[in-house]
Parts: structure tokens; sequence; C-alpha cells
């Protein structure tokens, strides 16, 4: 099931996330109890929404890497949570699609790096479809486009996961019309080098894309690398 939750705070994305992997994780217990041929087969889901400004901070992160104090975050009316996921500091907020599935991985395969490469790999196949050429770097997860003689390597979609018993949750977040100011308040993913900055899809193409557009590609290329099927709960949204 792929659903579009539109804009919501990030506090209630999270709870949806966890509802959600918890009914997964219930029906993965009960299955362990019958014969292969009489388990039930979970409703794994595919979260898209965009969220009100929010900077995250992953598990392995630093406090240090958030630039603003807690008045400056308050007068810029932009939320901070600490959360389970991999990863360091990012920003989430509007004209960013936010990707979450909520799969249990069981019924796919059991490798964490596989999972990643994959997301990155959907985000690559999406940024192909706009003629750009996304890349992965070697210790810097996520999704890069290669510098040029008047851009750094840029990155244009940070990953950060977490599984409980096989069952995912957290994702992807994809720059597509953000607006790249929020970035120079964190030291995002932590990462400080000089030659690595972050990018949008609207400011590779230099003008605004269709969310609507970019989440259907995207559902495609997940959709034919996890080898599913889905059905959309409702129609996407920009």
């Amino acid at each position: 099931m792929v659903r579009d939750l539109g804009r919501i705070s990030y506090e209630e994305g999270l709870r949806i996330q966890k509802t959600v992997l918890e009914g997964l994780v219930s029906i993965k217990r009960a299955n362990r109890k019958h014969a292969p041929e009489a388990r039930t087969i979970p409703l794994h889901q595919f979260l898209f929404c965009e969220h009100d400004p929010v900077f995250t901070l992953g598990r392995t992160g630093k406090e240090n890497h958030l630039l603003l104090n807690a008045s400056q975050l308050k007068n810029e009316s932009i939320s901070f949570h600490k959360t389970n996921r991999g990863g360091d500091i990012t920003f989430h907020g509007p004209g960013q699609i936010v990707g979450y599935p909520i799969l249990d991985m069981e019924w796919f395969f059991t490798d964490v790096h596989k999972y990643v490469r994959y997301i990155e790999e959907a985000i690559i196949r999406t940024l192909r479809d706009f003629e750009i050429t996304g890349k992965r770097i070697p210790g810097y997860t996520g999704v890069w486009l290669d510098a040029t003689p008047e851009k750094p390597e840029r990155k244009i979609c940070a990953i950060g996961i977490h599984l409980s018993r096989w069952v995912s949750m957290h994702g992807f977040a994809f720059n597509v019309n953000t607006d790249l100011h929020y970035f120079t308040k964190i030291i995002p993913c932590g990462i400080s080098d000089t030659d690595k900055t972050v990018t949008s899809l609207k400011q590779e193409v230099n003008h605004p894309v269709s969310v609507v557009e970019v989440k259907n590609k995207l559902i495609e290329h997940f959709a034919d690398l996890f080898a599913f099927d889905y059905e959309l709960e409702n129609s996407f949204s920009e």
C-alpha cells in the first residue's frame, strides 16, 4: 500500500510509522505459530509525506552539528528532534519528498546494506528520468551529484533507516523544490568537507519540479527494484 500523507509534522509522521511497524511486527509474531502456507501476508506500506521545517538528529549524530540554539529555533519556527534512525543531522521541510518504506524485510531480503543501496538506486533512477546523473560516494550514505568546474559534489538525497525485528522505518529525504538555506543552519549529515554541499532537483534543472511527477517515478522504481505490486490509497499531492 502506498499512502501519501501530505504535509504533516515530524511527530505525526513518526507516530504513523510506529503504528504501521507495530502492526507488521504483530503479524510476524502470529505467523511464527503457523505453517508457511497458513501465514498472513503482511500489508507493507510506503509512506510519502512533506514535513513542517524540522531538524532531526540520528542516533550516531552530534548535537553540535546543529548551529542554532533553542531560542533561534523558536524564532525561525523550526523544530528539532532526536530520533532512532541511523546517520547524523538533516533537514526536512516544504518542497522535499520524504519517503518512509515500512516493510517486513524478511519478505524481501535480510541485508541492511543491500536495502540502503536499493533506496539509493531508486533515487538514482529517478534522477536519470530528469537527465541528471546521480552517484554514490564510498563512505557517504545517500545520493550525490558529480562536481563541476562551478560546483562541488552535491548531496540531493539523505538516507537514514532503522530496523526492528527486520521491519524497516524512517527512509529518505529527497530535495525537490527545497529551500536550501535551512542547510546552512546545520552541518548536514555531519559532513563539514568544503568540497561537498547540498542541492535540490529544482536547483539542478533551474525550474520548479512537479512533486507528483517525482513521486510517481520514485514508486515505480521502488516497485521494480523490490519486485512488488502496489496500490495507491489516495492520489499523490504536490
